[in-house]
């Protein structure tokens, strides 16, 4: 689906962030595709937890674990990237990318594409040594062993030397599991530029764009807007980023002309600290990445160059993410409206308490909250407000059964009929809970390896 590498511009490509979430939307993507002039289309759609509940679905059917808008996703810009000259990377394979690249290769099929070649990255696996070795969590106290047999997986983050040689092997498709997010754009840049490994310099730049458009929507404007302070327009038609980047790490952002949202020093510079912890050691599988050097500059209407991006050399260990079963949250729900709308919310809240207690139901944690009220903005200054005229109550708690789980959203029900006057709009549920903690792993124990469908 790329073009040959006689044709290619040696010195500049351009990178689309076709998504930022697994649910995210799908028409921006194919903005890009047919019209972003792009090289390559990423799509980064695998958060902390989601990888566990992948795995959860491959225990039930081995054929599944890859993201479920995957056939969506690739029905729709696969003509316009097939069309275009457009490569697409994504890490949608999450527990299954091998599975994920036999579906792709039967949608090329399907839409008239044949000798399409996807390459499925895997080696991320790491539950075997993981378990093992008995691991510390860096992100709490204990080790491994703490949770006994709740463990589902183990997975840690590769970085972009796979995708890259996948690239390199001719690959139109490359799908992966876990890796680091910014590495999806990494990945590219090593592959066309033939930047060493070791040069960290323009690793840590590739790493600082890679962050800037692994969430897509957000450096557009998403996640930015709050209106009559940080207006931003056509919201409905946010245009998803692409990046401009040439061989020495020079990287200018921008959106397809006319679409929705914005790209301004301000979005950029958002989405630059947004989820670091320190931005002069920002660790990567590829690269410790400094940001305290960036310069973002506004380069015209819906364009911000990057630049000054740097790096120090790659940790010696490798993340992994630990999926766990975390027992179980039961939630109920109920709404009151009109002239005290408030005190009905409250008495109804005493009622559940006081319920949960007489039947004794076994809950680690649980909140009663008014939506609206206390559920976010706690303690004493929470009712600061007038009376509002209308008060929605939730109850959620969690426990180590479902059925006491189930328990939590029957008594909010049952407020229907045994509660204060004028309830309605009841709802409850209950779901088991996955978790996620994080170890240490070292590269020796880290194998990737490629395999490939052709269509």
């Amino acid at each position: 689906m790329g073009s040959p590498p006689e044709a290619f511009e040696l010195n500049r490509i351009r990178i689309g962030a076709g998504a930022g979430f697994s649910g995210d939307r799908i028409e921006p993507a194919v903005e890009l595709a047919e019209r972003g002039g792009l090289d390559y289309l990423v799509f980064e759609c695998l958060a902390e937890r989601t990888i566990a509940l992948a795995q959860l679905e491959r225990l039930r059917d081995p054929g599944a674990g890859f993201d479920p808008l995957l056939a969506d996703r690739f029905r729709a810009v696969l003509p316009a990237c097939r069309a275009q000259g457009v490569t697409v990377i994504t890490n949608m394979g999450a527990a299954n990318p091998l599975g994920a690249a036999r579906a792709v290769a039967a949608i090329a099929r399907e839409l008239g594409m044949p000798g399409l070649r996807i390459a499925a990255v895997r080696g991320d696996d790491v539950l075997a040594p993981v378990l093992a070795g008995d691991l510390p969590f860096t992100d709490r106290d204990g080790r491994v062993s703490d949770l006994g047999d709740r463990i589902i997986s183990a997975n840690a983050y590769l970085g972009a030397g796979p995708i890259a040689e996948a690239l390199a092997a001719g690959a139109d498709v490359v799908i992966t599991g876990r890796v680091g997010d910014p590495a999806l754009f990494l990945a590219p840049m090593l592959h066309r530029f033939g930047w060493p490994l070791d040069d960290w310099g323009r690793l840590g730049q590739g790493t600082v764009i890679g962050h800037l458009l692994e969430c897509a929507g957000q450096v557009a404007g998403g996640y930015f807007a709050d209106p009559g302070l940080k207006d931003v327009a056509d919201l409905a038609r946010l245009g998803f980023p692409y990046v401009e980047v040439d061989e020495a790490g020079e990287a200018t952002i921008a959106k397809v002309d006319g679409s929705g949202g914005q790209i301004s020093e301000r979005t950029c510079k958002e989405q630059l600290l947004y989820e670091v912890h320190d931005p002069a050691a920002y660790f990567q599988p590829d690269v410790v990445a400094d940001f305290t050097g960036v310069t973002i500059r506004q380069a015209g209407s819906d364009k911000v160059a990057v630049s000054g991006g740097r790096g120090r050399p790659r940790p010696a260990t490798l993340k992994a993410t630990v999926g766990y079963r975390d027992g179980f949250i039961g939630e109920g729900q109920i709404s009151y409206a009109g002239p005290g709308a408030l005190a009905r919310a409250k008495l109804a809240l005493e009622i559940v308490r006081e319920r949960l207690k007489l039947t004794r139901l076994a809950a680690s944690e649980i909140r009663f909250d008014t939506i609206g009220v206390d559920a976010v903005r706690r303690g004493a200054a929470r009712e600061d407000g007038p009376e509002p005229a209308e008060a929605r109550i939730r109850v959620a708690g969690r426990c180590e059964s479902l059925k006491d789980a189930i328990r939590i959203g029957n008594e909010v029900e049952s407020l229907w009929l045994n509660g204060p006057a004028g309830g309605g709009g009841a709802t409850k549920s209950a779901r088991e809970v996955i978790a996620a903690a994080s170890v240490l792993i070292a590269r020796d124990l880290v194998t990737p390896e490629i395999a490939y469908e052709v269509a």
